[in-house]
């Protein structure tokens, strides 16, 4: 195929990852295209080899082993643009959330706001169903196009065919891969009043999250009616570290890599936060990060 994206051997995920820690896959692929991503699952159908999709790689915890299968990593299919006539916005899935942000910001859309810093893509938003507050992803949706990796068939996904919760969305089960995304967002709005709001929200995640250094993003679901960072400070573990992995000082709800952590210092830390608040408070927080070789 003409243009197709090259099929690496061997390459380490270390540095596809926010927390910089990860495994060798032993096929590596970056799509610019539906195409090329089609082409990359009928690749790997035929030989057999399961596939690991990666956005920015934030939400994720890859053990550091050999994993035998290909990795695409959708961060070249990262196109986006509003149409004029409709206000639709189009979006790839390796489009970055702060890129959505800034987009609506500048051209007057309210709602997009809280996307401003997160570090995530367009399709690793909609399969987690990312929010912030009292907003979500879902909130804006219209429809997800999507590939079925086991027919290869391509097929749109209107917003109420599919499901969305507190960080949960249909795609966390039905094993569709998304490629692009439409939403719309309905008021607009002062666009000073907008910038200002976005960097606002950015300036404060600045000061109270680690961004100076490697982390996940949040690393536990909230629970009903309390704040996983609240109850990982109350059992006293802001500060705790397991080899080079420590919850961070500024945010309880953040693990950040100081200094070489591997995945499994990593993953202790996030079991001893597990039981530590489990004991103190009698909740057990669920993770948001995804766990890939564990």
């Amino acid at each position: 195929m003409e243009g197709i994206t090259q099929i690496k051997n061997k390459i380490s995920l270390i540095n596809y990852t926010t927390i910089k820690v990860g495994g060798c896959s032993d096929y590596f692929s970056e799509p610019s295209s539906i195409e090329e991503f089609s082409y990359l699952i009928k690749w790997a159908n035929s030989n057999k080899f399961e596939c690991l999709i990666l956005g920015a790689g934030s939400n994720t915890l890859i053990k550091n082993i050999d994993l035998k299968r290909l990795t695409i990593c959708t961060r070249s299919m990262k196109k986006i643009h509003i149409d004029d006539e409709t206000n639709i916005i189009f979006a790839q899935c390796g489009a970055l959330l702060p890129k959505l942000s800034t987009l609506l910001a500048k051209n007057s859309f309210k709602g997009g706001e809280w996307a401003i810093g997160i570090p995530g893509t367009i399709g690793g938003a909609i399969y987690m169903n990312a929010g912030a507050g009292k907003c979500c992803i879902s909130d804006n949706l219209i429809s997800v196009k999507v590939i079925d990796p086991m027919t290869l068939s391509i097929f749109e996904l209107q917003k109420n065919e599919l499901k969305f919760n507190y960080r949960f969305s249909s795609f966390q089960e039905n094993k569709l891969i998304i490629l692009e995304a439409k939403f719309y967002f309905k008021q607009k709005g002062s666009k000073a009043a907008i910038m200002d709001c976005t960097q606002n929200i950015l300036a404060q995640r600045k000061r109270l999250q680690p961004y100076h250094l490697p982390s996940f993003g949040s690393v536990f679901k909230n629970p009903a009616n309390a704040f996983a960072g609240k109850l990982i400070e109350e059992s006293g573990l802001k500060g705790e570290s397991i080899g080079g992995a420590e919850v961070s000082s500024m945010h309880a709800n953040f693990i950040v890599n100081k200094s070489s952590a591997t995945s499994q210092d990593i993953f202790d830390l996030i079991v001893l936060i597990q039981k530590k608040v489990l004991q103190k408070h009698e909740i057990l927080l669920h993770p948001e990060v995804r766990m890939i070789g564990f």
